[in-house]
């Protein structure tokens, strides 16, 4: 097909996403509403914007608050199985990535005292994470687009390394709605931030102000912390490898940036394997490439290594254990209090380390 078919059709797809809106707005469709707030943490195209790394920062940061959130999410890619998934906190916990999803796994082992739930209809598992355990707050992973659900706070991540465009509406791009949708959000969190420069984050700044003058808008920067081998299970210093030959590989909706990212952090990316986003990894060949120091993938994928002989690699296989730091975080927690409150009495606040 042709460019300018797929605008066509873009420019078709974002209509009926601006009647959908508008269906669910006017109260035509019925949206329904859980019995605690919801923060939404969300994104305009498919994908690859450190989203799922910002509903974690955002748990810890209402946790550390002293509140008690609880996560609601899809699982994407799941094998099939149950419709709803309850995940009940606990130390340790270890759920199969493929039963409830890279992206739940993860944050089920990252945040091991908060309750998630997994399904498409996020007011069920809401509803059950509700009856079983004291929760003040709900976080919904992906939900700018999820209008069955009400939400309470919109945060819309934008990756830094990707611009937005009326012309990249889906089929033609990655954008799931139209620009003008950012002026739902909330708050919109720049990310990436530490990949582009200070004209670059200065043009975005302004397309956003552009389509939405009055949204608050802060920045997040991935920081490396160190490296996990993925078969000990032990941590080892990013400087361990810093300089050295790497085979980089991921499955995820934006490979460029990670490797970009690791060149960044001072690897030597002498090689690069992109598989589809949340894939799950079935067997690999790592003595492909041969002669480096090391493999090295992300969190997510090493969800998705889960059974695959990892000690035939012929070198270490390890995937980067990151944070998000975001730049405007006393912005952020202002809207939590005015949205919140204060935590019920008898709470106790865990400070940050």
């Amino acid at each position: 097909m042709s460019d300018s078919l797929f605008r066509w059709l873009g420019r078709l797809y974002g209509v009926g996403s601006r009647v959908r809106a508008a269906a669910y707005q006017s109260g035509w469709l019925r949206r329904r509403r859980l019995p605690r707030p919801v923060i939404s943490i969300g994104n305009l195209t498919v994908g690859g914007t450190s989203k799922t790394p910002l509903v974690r920062w955002t748990v810890d940061r209402l946790t550390h608050q002293g509140f008690r959130p609880a996560i609601l999410i899809r699982g994407y890619r799941r094998e099939r199985g149950p419709d709803a998934i309850l995940i009940p906190p606990k130390d340790g916990r270890v759920p199969e990535p493929r039963e409830v999803g890279d992206e739940a796994a993860w944050l089920a082992r990252m945040l091991p005292q908060v309750p998630i739930g997994i399904s498409a209809d996020r007011f069920r598992t809401g509803e059950m994470i509700a009856e079983n355990y004291p929760v003040d707050v709900f976080v919904l992973d992906d939900g700018f687009q999820h209008w069955p659900l009400a939400r309470d706070l919109d945060v819309v991540a934008l990756d830094a390394m990707r611009g937005i465009s009326d012309n990249d509406i889906l089929p033609a791009g990655l954008q799931r709605e139209p620009m003008s949708a950012l002026a739902r959000a909330d708050v919109v969190v720049i990310t990436r931030a530490e990949l582009a420069d200070a004209g670059r984050l200065g043009e975005f700044r302004n397309l956003v102000r552009s389509v939405s003058p009055e949204v608050a808008l802060i920045e997040g920067r991935n920081r490396l912390e160190c490296l996990r081998d993925l078969v000990s299970g032990t941590d080892v210093p990013a400087d361990t490898y810093v300089g050295q030959p790497v085979h980089g590989f991921c499955g995820i909706g934006n490979p460029d940036a990670f490797f970009r990212d690791l060149r960044l952090w001072g690897f030597d990316v002498v090689r690069e394997s992109i598989f589809p986003d949340h894939h799950v990894y079935r067997d690999i060949n790592f003595t492909r490439g041969g002669g480096v120091a090391a493999f090295i993938t992300t969190e997510k994928d090493a969800m998705n290594l889960a059974g695959v002989n990892l000690s035939a690699a012929g070198a270490p296989v390890l995937a980067c254990v990151t944070r998000v730091e975001i730049e405007g975080a006393d912005l952020l927690d202002e809207k939590f209090r005015l949205l919140l409150g204060r935590p019920e009495q008898g709470q106790t606040k865990v400070e940050d380390s």
